[in-house]
């Protein structure tokens, strides 16, 4: 179960990042996805590192570590993935 809203939170949080983010992206679905697993990850670290892990209730100051971190990941990924990617997809349009 622990995989599975991993997954469902690194797609909410890889969204949510994409539509924060001004212009297009062009990183698929999948890999926006895994960023906002990765996003996740590194909130819940700063977040440990902060003192704010647990807190009794909802853990806003948590949730917003992750949506930075997330955001950040997104956008660097998405800029790796225009690099490795996006000539050879415009190319093979043209």
């Amino acid at each position: 179960m622990g995989w599975l809203w991993a997954i469902i939170v690194g797609f909410v949080l890889g969204l949510i990042a994409k539509a924060i983010i001004p212009g297009k992206q062009h990183s698929p679905l999948w890999l926006t996805t895994i960023f906002g697993m990765l996003g996740a990850i590194v909130g819940n670290a700063v977040a440990r590192a902060a003192g704010v892990e647990a807190t009794s209730g909802i853990d806003w100051t948590r949730h917003l570590f992750q949506l930075v971190a997330a955001i950040l990941i997104v956008a660097v990924g998405d800029m790796a993935y225009m690099a490795m990617w996006g000539n050879r997809k415009q190319r093979q349009r043209a």
